[in-house]
Order: C-alpha cells, then sequence, then structure tokens
C-alpha cells in the first residue's frame, strides 16, 4: 500500500507495526528528512499526489492521514486511480477536535480559527467530497466513519502540538506568538483543562472509497 503524503512517517509506522507493506510518498525535503531519521528502514520515495513515483496498478490501498486535503484533486484523483489495482482502495484519515464539546469549540475561538479545522468543519468538507467528487474519476461513492480517539495531555503539551499546525507554522512570528499565548491562557482559565492532564476529545473521521474494475481490462 502507499501512504500518500506521509509527512515524517507517523501513519506509516503504524502501518508497517501492523505487518503492512508500505510505500510511503513524501513531496516535502525536510518532511523526508525527519522521515528518514525515524524509520531509516522504511522506504520513502519523493513525490506527490499528482504525481505518484510507482507503476500502473501496483498498489491495493493509497491511504492519505491529515494529507487529502492539500491535493488537486483533479490531477491526483485520475493519477491514484492509476497506481491502484481494480478495487483498491482509497482512504482519508483525519484527527479532529470535537467542539461538539464547548471547551474544544472555545479553544478554536481563542486561536481565532488558526488550528485545524475542527469536527464541524471537517464533516462539511467531507460532505462536499462525498456529493461527486470521486464518482466521475473512477472511484465508486465515498463512505464516511468517525471514530473517537481521545488523547491525554496538559495546557503546556497542548499548546505545543498547535504550535505545529500548518497555520500557525507559516505565520509571522508575532502573530503567531500571540495566537499561542491566547490558547495558553485560555486553557489555564478553563476548570476542564487549568488543573494538570485533562483528556482532549478527538474523533477521526475517515473518507473511503473504491477504484472501478469497469475499463481496467485495456490498460
Amino acid at each position: 500500500m502507499i501512504d500518500l503524503g506521509a509527512g515524517t512517517g507517523i501513519l506509516t509506522e503504524v502501518l508497517t507495526g501492523l505487518g503492512a507493506d508500505v510505500t510511503a510518498v513524501e513531496p516535502d525535503e525536510a518532511m523526508r528528512a525527519e522521515f528518514r531519521r525515524r524509520l531509516p528502514s522504511a522506504r520513502l520515495l519523493a513525490g506527490s499526489a499528482e504525481h505518484i513515483p510507482v507503476p500502473d496498478a501496483s498498489a491495493d490501498a493509497v491511504l492519505c492521514g491529515q494529507a487529502l486535503h492539500w491535493f488537486d484533486l483533479d490531477r491526483a484523483l485520475p493519477e491514484i486511480a492509476r497506481v491502484l489495482t481494480g478495487g483498491g482502495v482509497l482512504a482519508g484519515l483525519w484527527n479532529n477536535d470535537d467542539d461538539r464539546v464547548e471547551w474544544v469549540a472555545g479553544l478554536q475561538a481563542a486561536t481565532e480559527g488558526a488550528t485545524s479545522p475542527t469536527l464541524s468543519a471537517r464533516r462539511a468538507e467531507a460532505a462536499a467530497l462525498q456529493a461527486g467528487r470521486f464518482e466521475p474519476r473512477s472511484f465508486t461513492a465515498a463512505e464516511r466513519a468517525e471514530f473517537p480517539n481521545s488523547q491525554r495531555c496538559t495546557a503546556d503539551s497542548l499548546v505545543a502540538v498547535l504550535a505545529t499546525h500548518s497555520k500557525l507554522l507559516v505565520m509571522p512570528p508575532p502573530e503567531r506568538d500571540r495566537l499561542l499565548a491566547q490558547a495558553s491562557g485560555y486553557l489555564r482559565s478553563r476548570p476542564e483543562t487549568s488543573a494538570g492532564e485533562f483528556t482532549l476529545p478527538l474523533v477521526t473521521l475517515v473518507l473511503r472509497t473504491t477504484r472501478e474494475t469497469a475499463g481496467l481490462a485495456g490498460r
């Protein structure tokens, strides 16, 4: 299988730990360097969702952890279809803060929306993808599922994680520091998060679609 947009190898590490034969594909050189540092024996290729450096029909699954929303889908979906076998699976996975919980929604407000999309926002994005992006491009209608995936953290560790989110990483340092200070102050003001460790409620949302087999015989 292919871990597409593999980043630093977090998903690859999980998949190989489960016994899967994984080829990781990542476009960013700095990400690949960290990937190799963490997983020196894993198979890693320079490439992107729009240019996957593997042969036709060579993968039975393409998984995209926290990455599918970055792809140019008009170009990426035909390329993913090319590398998948008939009946092969394409799945996108995202971990999302559960903003149905009041203090989690407040944290999003404290960071002025600069953290990763919450569950509500991701559901809206997933619904748009399900509404027809896959079927005209050799894939079946996408299925969606959600899995609770809470994590233990502290105010300091959660702020450190927030600092790694893409919107914050590309901000000018003064703006990033201001938002992180607001997040820290908010967490220390809430009874749920101010007294040591607490549980951050997360939900993993998964979209899954299958490569159509019709028309593959002549490839």
